[in-house]
């Protein structure tokens, strides 16, 4: 994981530590502890209806404690990573933020009374996008440009891409040519099997992922980084974990909380509405994005494709069953096929990746690559 996120606030987290009573400590325990703890009190104030939901100080106030709470969340996680170690800590940040993301789009649903019936669509293939081109480009560009040349394990990474490109055509293309429903939409019962199949699948590569091919996702042990940290007791995991939990629920919370303004917002810019999915994506992926690219800079390429690879399967593997079950109990239409642009844009997108993670050594060329895709994402998302 992100060695250097987690040293910052390893002595931080002992609490005997006298290294907590000085300026740095207090910084620490704000970025960590106070600021999920304000989030959840803005929430809670704003239920109550003792603050303006919609006022001009709240949304800045709001907006703040919430990318402050994301990056505790990534801290939390981290932490706990790296108590229960590799390949297992890049899980455990994959169900973390894949939550949220969950969150978001089921509340979208539930709260709307017409549409919002493409979203899961527009965030999944969003949160596909910018893991695959801008997060993976980035790590590769970032690693390329300071150590010249990174290795990875090609199995692991070929096997993830492998599970990544079957649940994204069977849930983001095949809807279009289906027969049971016309549009871009599977019938109740194709959507309770297509389901049910992604979580088998999200399940069967955990399994190989943490037990069965472990070594397959492992860094080379040269490297030496995880042996420079002992792994934390077991009270700073588990107030970790705690703080984890309470750092997701204020940014799901404040998420909805300045839902109304967000929207508001993209339309005053003119943007069409399927670019809210885009945002949602890029807030729930950026607790994964700091870690993935702090390890490339660490010279860690193969745990930026971990937690890369492993939010992208994640996302699709539980966020579609969840958001599937929600539109079957509510009896909504969920629109999940793509249109040609978008089906394009993964198509080529899978294509270079698979020639990116195949040849197990990343230079600074593919990272250009890649980068150039999620520029031209973003181009057709905010001008389709």
């Amino acid at each position: 994981m992100a060695q250097a996120a987690i040293s910052n606030g390893e002595g931080l987290l002992d609490m005997d530590s006298s290294n907590a009573a000085h300026g740095g400590g207090w910084i620490f325990w704000s970025k960590t502890v106070v600021a999920p703890v304000a989030a959840l009190s803005v929430v809670a104030l704003e239920h109550a209806h003792l603050i303006d939901a919609e006022g001009v100080a709240l949304v800045s106030i709001a907006a703040v404690l919430l990318f402050a709470s994301v990056f505790a969340a990534v801290h939390h996680a981290e932490t706990v990573a790296l108590k229960v170690g590799e390949p297992m800590g890049s899980i455990l940040l994959a169900l973390a933020v894949t939550a949220i993301e969950t969150s978001l789009i089921v509340a979208a649903m539930a709260g709307s009374a017409s549409g919002d019936n493409a979203l899961a669509r527009d965030t999944v293939f969003s949160a596909l996008s910018i893991v695959l081109n801008g997060v993976v480009g980035l790590c590769v560009l970032v690693g390329a440009a300071r150590y010249r040349e990174q290795g990875f394990r090609v199995h692991g990474t070929v096997s993830a891409l492998s599970v990544l490109a079957t649940l994204a055509i069977v849930t983001l293309i095949l809807p279009n040519f289906t027969v049971s429903r016309l549009g871009p939409q599977y019938s109740p019962t194709q959507l309770a099997f297509v389901g049910v199949l992604s979580l088998v699948l999200y399940g069967v590569f955990v399994f190989v992922q943490s037990i069965r091919h472990r070594d397959y996702f492992l860094a080379d042990s040269g490297d030496g980084g995880e042996a420079a940290h002992a792994p934390p007791s077991a009270g700073v995991t588990a107030f970790s974990g705690l703080m984890l939990l309470l750092s997701l629920a204020g940014v799901v919370l404040l998420a909805e909380t300045l839902s109304p303004s967000l929207e508001h917002a993209i339309r005053a810019a003119g943007l069409p509405v399927s670019f809210l999915g885009v945002v949602i994506a890029t807030l729930v992926l950026l607790p994964e994005s700091a870690a993935a690219i702090a390890a490339a800079r660490a010279d860690k390429l193969q745990i930026s494709l971990n937690l890369a690879l492993g939010s992208a399967i994640a996302s699709i593997g539980l966020t579609i069953p969840a958001v599937g079950a929600v539109s079957l109990y509510y009896g909504k239409e969920l629109t999940l096929g793509l249109d040609a642009e978008g089906i394009t844009l993964l198509m080529l997108t899978l294509f270079v990746s698979t020639l990116t993670l195949a040849t197990g050594r990343a230079t600074i060329l593919q990272g250009a690559v890649h980068l150039v895709l999620f520029g031209v994402f973003l181009l057709f998302s905010a001008v389709p």
